[in-house]
């Protein structure tokens, strides 16, 4: 049977700049073969076009189409929650694109969510616009739970580390909606137009990848060349379906 594929993209598919060896033919033969698939990112910063052009430039060339951010998957579960409604929106283009695409509006009086995503520059006073807005009610909205985030020069605080100050603040937990939350994993299924049954996740971390896969009942491929190791698989309760080098070694069959 002919399977779909999810597939993270940090230490899958790309170290910071560089392809991993393999990832752009594996891309090139999905794509041939008319093979259904999503690249996933938790990095709510950019925009589908945006992230088609960075990959691009590096030499893996990838459809804005075929790539799902937890902004995205943010912006459709508010929709599906509250539809046209209004949020207070901490975060850059990746996450206020989406969520005008769905009807929201963004505003910072009385607005139905605070939703948060991560920012280049960190505001004292929008952080404390954010505190106020859900202690007067607003309901607290994350994209994702990541506390840091990598860069060239070494790693940056991102959305979850921004959460826990507010949540320390105002004593309310934001609802993530980005990986592990299987809430994602559904999101992107629903957008792709398959069965979980027939779709496989392919990620390179334990803790968010294969544990969103296993929660949403999809077959995992965990490979080897980003954050977890044959060892660590050993410290988890569960277990990826498959354990390969790299997605160079997946076969995809047309």
């Amino acid at each position: 049977m002919t399977k779909n594929y999810l597939i993270d993209m940090d230490g899958v598919l790309v170290k910071g700049k560089t392809i991993i060896p393999g990832a752009d033919k594996f891309v090139q033969r999905m794509l041939e073969c008319g093979t259904k698939f999503l690249i996933l990112t938790n990095n709510p910063l950019y925009t589908q076009r945006d992230l088609e052009h960075r990959l691009n430039i590096i030499g893996l060339k990838v459809p804005a189409e075929c790539i799902f951010t937890s902004a995205i998957a943010t912006a459709r579960f508010l929709q599906s929650q509250k539809p046209n409604g209004t949020a207070y929106v901490i975060g850059e283009t990746g996450l206020t694109q989406a969520l005008h695409e769905v009807g929201y509006v963004q505003t910072d009086t009385n607005p139905d969510y605070v939703v948060l995503g991560e920012v280049n520059n960190y505001s004292f006073d929008v952080i404390t616009k954010a505190i106020r807005l859900i202690n007067a009610g607003a309901m607290f909205i994350a994209t994702n739970p990541d506390s840091t985030g990598p860069l060239e020069s070494g790693v940056v605080p991102a959305t979850g580390a921004l959460a826990a100050l507010i949540e320390k603040a105002t004593g309310r937990a934001p609802f993530f909606v980005g990986k592990p939350n299987a809430l994602m994993m559904r999101s992107a299924i629903r957008y792709l137009g398959v069965h979980s049954e027939d779709t496989i996740m392919v990620g390179d971390r334990m803790d968010t990848d294969i544990v969103a896969g296993v929660m949403s009942g999809l077959e995992t491929i965990l490979v080897l060349s980003g954050v977890s190791t044959v060892d660590d698989v050993k410290r988890f309760p569960y277990r990826p379906t498959h354990i390969l080098n790299s997605v160079a070694d997946i076969k995809i069959e047309c």
